[in-house]
């Protein structure tokens, strides 16, 4: 009897709210949800680049060579601009699908020329597409020192066009001592082959550290995710719209421009027979 009374009966099953820890765990996953989709919207084209490049990436080496970007419309006059990053180029394939123009890297900095530049230099001409060559600016070093490796690796001559310069690297100490390096460089090219030489930037950084200080020259300008560059039309010359294009011939991506103007105006830009003269020593 003893036994019987000493049994207790089982307890109810406790329903209680949830605890604060989890309450708490809760609006910080909601907190969070929120802020990722707000960054989500206010960075959706960066961060959809970004996944398109992985994916680029990741599905090269099942590329043929063969792929295709469709041509900007609104424009006749289309280009490329390729480096050593591009490989093996079939220059007459290329040709073929309605590129007029390219500017192939020659040099960076002070000691760096590009490895395929040779190559790609001769075989774009004989594919009869119209040849420019660019320097990659590094703004910690000599202007006139990278103007002197530029101008011993490129055989500019008649009919081609006009040198460019690419200055884009972020990585300086004083603004005021990169343009000056800027400004020697321009200088002492243009004294070189006797013709004005082309600015390449992007946008913002054209913005920040370019606009108002070197006006003369023409401007070849890198602006993605836009309808339209977002500076005024007699500003530019050349628009780079795209840096994950395909083109056939090129395994890979490769950056996309189109030229302000129809094919004549292209033809009128390039280095005429009156602009050759002796190259002037630099230093």
């Amino acid at each position: 009897m003893a036994t019987l009374m000493n049994r207790r009966s089982p307890r109810p099953v406790s329903r209680r709210r949830p605890s604060a820890r989890r309450r708490y765990a809760g609006l910080v996953g909601l907190l969070l949800l929120v802020l990722g989709l707000g960054v989500y919207l206010r960075y959706q084209r960066q961060l959809h680049r970004y996944a398109r490049r992985a994916y680029a990436s990741f599905t090269f080496s099942s590329l043929t060579g063969r792929e295709k970007t469709p041509l900007l419309s609104g424009y006749s006059v289309h280009g490329i601009d390729v480096s050593s990053y591009q490989g093996t180029i079939d220059w007459k394939t290329v040709a073929e699908h309605d590129v007029r123009f390219a500017f192939i890297k020659a040099s960076e900095g002070v000691t760096l020329r590009d490895a395929r530049f040779r190559r790609n230099w001769r075989e774009a001409q004989r594919a009869g597409i119209y040849r420019g060559a660019y320097h990659y600016f590094q703004p910690n070093y000599d202007g006139a020192k990278q103007a002197n490796l530029f101008t011993r690796t490129v055989p500019l001559a008649v009919g081609d066009l006009p040198p460019v310069l690419d200055v884009e690297a972020p990585e300086f100490h004083d603004v005021a001592v990169m343009r000056r390096g800027v400004g020697t460089w321009l200088r002492l090219v243009e004294r070189h082959y006797g013709v004005k030489p082309i600015l390449y930037s992007n946008y913002s950084f054209y913005k920040r550290h370019l606009a108002g200080h070197f006006d003369d020259y023409p401007l070849w300008l890198a602006h993605y995710e836009v309808e339209s560059p977002q500076l005024p039309p007699d500003k530019w010359i050349i628009w780079q719209h795209s840096d994950e294009a395909y083109v056939p011939g090129i395994r890979g991506t490769v950056d996309f421009n189109v030229f302000q103007g129809n094919f004549e105006s292209l033809l009128a830009l390039r280095i005429p027979a009156a602009g050759k003269s002796a190259p002037a020593r630099l230093h």
